[in-house]
């Protein structure tokens, strides 16, 4: 993700991974309507397109007062708000881009706006290259890990989470191996996280997502670690559907269940997972493969985007403030407490 001035440059990640796409987003709408259709996804990806949208559209508003041009960014900030429920980072970046509507003309504001918008950019680099090196720690030399869905530079639009976690431990020189899910129904881990690894030479097996009980009964996986679109305060986990499967699989087997995330990615104003919207997405997602018909016309079919894991089966929650074992409100208010003092 690129800010070009007077244009967002995006890589189309629905044309992955057969096809290398860029697009330059020159309207504010056009930035809503990529995260929307998905062209652009991961929850701290989402909070950085969020924020240069709305400056974005906020080059765009020809007025000279000031109060007239905050009136006309009301809806522009409305309009992101409602692309997409569950990933709490598309909010935090709205907020933050609402308070940074200030100063005293019209001309100064708009660029303390896109000031605001390339700072949580970099702020979500940094906090995810950190992270990335801290949960390193916790992967052992020959590792097999088990991820699922896209956790990696495109959805985060920095170094990534979880898969930023097994790429910060390949450089490292440890020798890892990873079974990556293939994420039904959009597939993000067969066609974005198995690219991102073939792109860093890290050793991937695809698998179907029903495949992983198998595997982890035949002791083939190590440890799981996935990202995170929300957290609760108490730290029960909003991911991509199949994570609470996953979860409690891991359980079952005695194996760690890691979840790493930026704090910007904790929803404290919330005191629990079902508390989390959760997102219902065209069925046509279920019914159909890129375009292609699967299923008999007319049958219905469910979509809920993402699913909550509830804390208990969360061995640790991994931040670039730190590492929370076994994540509870209390872990997860230290975390917050350690990063308002910096």
């Amino acid at each position: 993700m690129e800010w070009l001035g007077d244009k967002l440059r995006i890589l189309d990640q629905s044309q992955l991974p057969h096809r290398k796409v860029f697009l330059d987003l020159g309207d504010y709408r056009e930035v809503v309507s990529a995260i929307k259709a998905m062209q652009v996804r991961g929850a701290p990806a989402i909070g950085v397109a969020a924020a240069y949208g709305i400056a974005l559209g906020a080059q765009g508003i020809a007025a000279k007062d000031k109060d007239q041009f905050l009136q006309r960014l009301a809806p522009i900030l409305d309009a992101f708000a409602a692309s997409r429920p569950t990933a709490v980072n598309l909010f935090w970046a709205i907020e933050r881009m609402r308070r940074a509507a200030r100063g005293s003309d019209v001309t100064e504001i708009k660029r303390a706006l896109v000031d605001e918008a390339e700072r949580i950019h970099r702020e979500e680099i940094e906090a995810t290259t950190k992270l990335s090196r801290l949960g390193a720690a916790l992967i052992p030399d020959g590792a097999t890990v088990l991820t699922h869905c896209n956790t990696g530079s495109l959805a985060t639009a920095g170094y990534g989470t979880a898969l930023g976690v097994i790429k910060a431990a390949w450089d490292e020189g440890k020798k890892v191996e990873v079974i990556a899910t293939e994420t039904r129904p959009l597939l993000q881990g067969a066609r974005l996280t198995t690219w991102e690894l073939k792109q860093a030479g890290i050793p991937v097996t695809l698998i179907t997502d029903s495949m992983a009980g198998y595997f982890m009964s035949q002791g083939r996986v190590d440890f799981v670690i996935v990202g995170a679109d929300r957290i609760a305060a108490n730290g029960d986990v909003a991911n991509k559907i199949g994570t609470y499967t996953l979860a409690v699989l891991a359980k079952e087997s005695s194996i760690p269940f890691y979840v790493a995330a930026p704090t910007s990615s904790i929803d404290f104003s919330l005191s629990s997972g079902a508390e989390i919207p959760v997102e219902q997405r065209d069925p046509q997602e279920v019914t159909h493969i890129l375009g292609t018909p699967l299923a008999p016309r007319g049958i219905t079919a469910a979509n809920p985007a993402f699913d909550i894991t509830p804390q208990r089966y969360i061995t640790a929650i991994i931040t670039e403030k730190g590492i929370i074992p076994k994540p509870d409100e209390k872990g997860l208010k230290k975390i917050r407490h350690n990063s308002r003092r910096r």
